[in-house]
């Protein structure tokens, strides 16, 4: 191979590797932040989404609210227990996350506390804070057990499907009640539907 060929061959081959350098750095994807729960939010027919959760913590927090039976409680602000939220759907669902949120917003309003000594089962959520709270009794030579909380809050989260054609669609309902503990009363419910529809060339069910 003549030394004219030799520089025409490495030639081509630098220029085939600047192509395909080029090609994957054309081929990166642009990421960006976006609101949650906003228009720019992925929406998927087959699973429980971010602004799912953000919809159904904000419709429940406004009716309660609304509601004023908070308002009734003996002691301001009153305090929230945790019970059993109960997911009756076909996906995985971190139910924590949809009480967090309910839980953060009534908790910024000032007429609620939520206790985390004192969970289902007598579990805690905050074993430290327990271990305080028992140890400041036991120094007080006080007998009594931890306070009730004045409500309890305990849901439902279901899932219905129904098909028309090549349509699909899929409602996630989301219920709750608050009871008061001094009476075993649901002294207020309330439930969320998120309705979704799509096309079944873009569904596997």
């Amino acid at each position: 191979m003549t030394s004219d060929n030799k520089n025409n061959s490495s030639c081509c081959l630098i220029l085939a590797i600047f192509f395909v350098v080029s090609s994957i750095g054309c081929q990166t994807t642009e990421t960006r932040y976006v609101a949650p729960g906003g228009s720019e939010s992925i929406i998927s027919l087959n699973q429980i989404n971010t602004q799912d959760w953000v919809n159904a913590a904000d419709q429940m927090v406004q009716s309660l609210i609304v509601s004023g039976v908070i308002e009734r409680a003996e002691r301001q602000p009153a305090v929230l227990g945790i019970s059993r939220i109960i997911n009756d759907t076909q996906q995985r669902v971190d139910t924590d996350a949809l009480v967090k949120k309910i839980r953060v917003a009534l908790n910024k309003t000032g007429k609620v506390v939520t206790t985390t000594t004192l969970g289902l089962g007598g579990r805690s959520e905050d074993p430290m804070a327990k271990s305080a709270a028992e140890m400041k009794r036991f120094m007080n030579d006080d007998p009594q057990a931890l306070d009730l909380p004045d409500f309890s809050l305990s849901g439902k989260l279901l899932e219905q499907r129904a098909t028309d054609g090549k349509d699909r669609q899929v409602t996630y309902t989301f219920q709750l009640s608050l009871t008061q503990l001094s009476t075993g009363y649901a002294i207020w419910e309330d439930e969320v539907n998120i309705q979704k529809v799509g096309r079944k060339s873009n569904l596997s069910w």
